[in-house]
């Protein structure tokens, strides 16, 4: 298999980040998932619009399912096609639907050209999903991944910012085609970095003799079957996604109005959370391969749970703010480490199936949060399931910890040298050496998947 275009220095050397490369990843994905969240916007608003709950939930149902259905088999396919194959292809596709789209909706008002195009628009995300994700490792060298992945979760956490009052604006000036055009736009700019960020990326060599892509669309869940750090640090990333969604999507309104401070208090945690993760997560793109792994996983994970349990207990929406402050700038560094320690974990060559169960968990959390809080609420109240979200967030540091004291993947039993790298680059010294595959192979990590 030959090497990947990752991270050389002019004098060949795999030691430095192809920052043009990243940069141009960073930039197409916060345009294309900034138009996806404002079609998402105009998509349910014309929904309630036309149909009213059953219609939105209708919609919602159609783009999500396939989504979460299709990531495995997309994840599968990239790695056997290769990224730059699957995100062209799937990207164009996009394209077309959502141009097909607009000019549908601009003659007909009715639901059923909305079903279609988020069905199909969720079976597109989904195969593309994985084969972004496993763009950065193999951009970024092992010691400077945590850079790479603050970097990108800038864009991720701006791109909502930007996208939903986007949406809104659309629907209010041109209607669902008008939001249509937008995120198509977004897919066009974003098709033209995927070329640049995937150009000379070669494709995997084909095995006649291999699996099928069906049966490779299980491998995720074989690999962390397989390898207990891959294990241990899927357990951290999906317990502090399942116990953060529940208090910021129901417990958050849910005291403001019980405690009478209104709808601004609401947006004043969050925007102060926001504020927060986005100062630490620029703090991360330049200072991250500098800050030990343990500090970065297990000490902001601690954090971050302990600041959940006090959310719940302050007195006064101020305070509340300023604690949701100091939880965002925890969560700057504790959520792009994560995926990090987690990308740094899988065996070469499986980046692609690994990144779509890891995306399959991002998105399961949500309904899974909503579903088991939301009822555990009715006996012990708000600020009682809230202490206890709180306390579920303590077993990602816990899980954190185990993984690193854990064998990396593909370290023989015996005790012979890993191939993989270590998990982390503070944990020994970097040394240069070519790359080849999935991985970038420097001795001493979607969302998100991503669209």
């Amino acid at each position: 298999m030959g090497s990947s275009p990752a991270a050389r220095t002019p004098g060949g050397s795999a030691s430095a980040v192809d920052w043009p490369r990243v940069s141009s990843l960073v930039f197409g994905q916060a345009a294309v998932q900034a138009g996806s969240f404002a079609l998402l916007i105009a998509m349910s608003w014309t929904a309630v619009e036309l149909g009213g709950r059953g219609a939105v939930t209708f919609v919602t149902l159609a783009a999500t399912v396939p989504r979460a259905l299709l990531l495995l088999f997309g994840g599968a396919l990239t790695d056997v096609l290769g990224p730059r194959a699957v995100l062209l292809r799937a990207t164009s596709v996009r394209v077309a639907v959502l141009v097909a789209g607009a000019l549908v909706t601009v003659t007909t008002e009715t639901l059923w050209p909305l079903v279609v195009i988020a069905l199909v628009d969720g079976v597109l995300l989904g195969l593309t999903g994985p084969a972004s994700g496993v763009l950065l490792p193999r951009l970024a060298p092992q010691d400077q991944l945590g850079r790479a992945n603050s970097l990108f979760s800038m864009a991720l956490r701006l791109a909502p910012i930007a996208g939903s009052p986007l949406g809104a604006w659309l629907v209010v000036v041109g209607g669902l085609p008008a939001a249509m055009t937008a995120a198509a736009v977004g897919c066009v700019l974003w098709l033209g970095c995927a070329a640049h960020v995937t150009h000379g990326m070669p494709r995997p060599e084909r095995s006649p003799q291999g699996p099928s892509l069906v049966r490779r669309s299980g491998d995720g869940f074989r690999l962390l079957a397989a390898h207990p750090r891959l294990r241990w640090m899927f357990v951290a990333c999906f317990a502090m996604d399942l116990a953060f969604l529940w208090p910021a999507e129901i417990a958050l309104p849910l005291r403001a109005s019980e405690e009478g401070w209104g709808i601004g208090a609401v947006a004043l945690v969050l925007a102060a959370f926001s504020a927060g993760a986005l100062a630490s997560a620029a703090l991360g793109a330049a200072l991250a391969h500098r800050i030990p792994a343990r500090v970065k996983l297990v000490v902001t994970g601690a954090g971050l749970a302990a600041g959940m349990g006090a959310m719940a207990l302050v007195p006064s929406p101020g305070l509340l703010a300023a604690t949701g402050a100091a939880v965002g700038l925890l969560s700057g560094l504790n959520g792009p480490a994560l995926v990090t320690a987690y990308q740094q974990a899988v065996p070469e060559g499986r980046m692609g199936a690994a990144m779509s169960t890891f995306a399959l968990s991002g998105i399961g959390a949500a309904p899974l949060s909503l579903a088991v809080f939301t009822p555990v609420s009715l006996h012990l109240g708000v600020t009682g399931t809230w202490l206890l979200c709180a306390g579920l967030a303590m077993l990602s540091p816990i899980a954190a910890a185990v993984a690193l004291r854990g064998r990396p993947a593909g370290e023989d039993p015996a005790g012979e040298p890993p191939e993989a790298p270590a998990l982390d680059a503070s944990d020994s010294p970097a040394t240069d050496q070519p790359t080849t595959g999935d991985r970038t192979r420097t001795a001493p990590e979607p969302t998100a998947t991503t669209v």
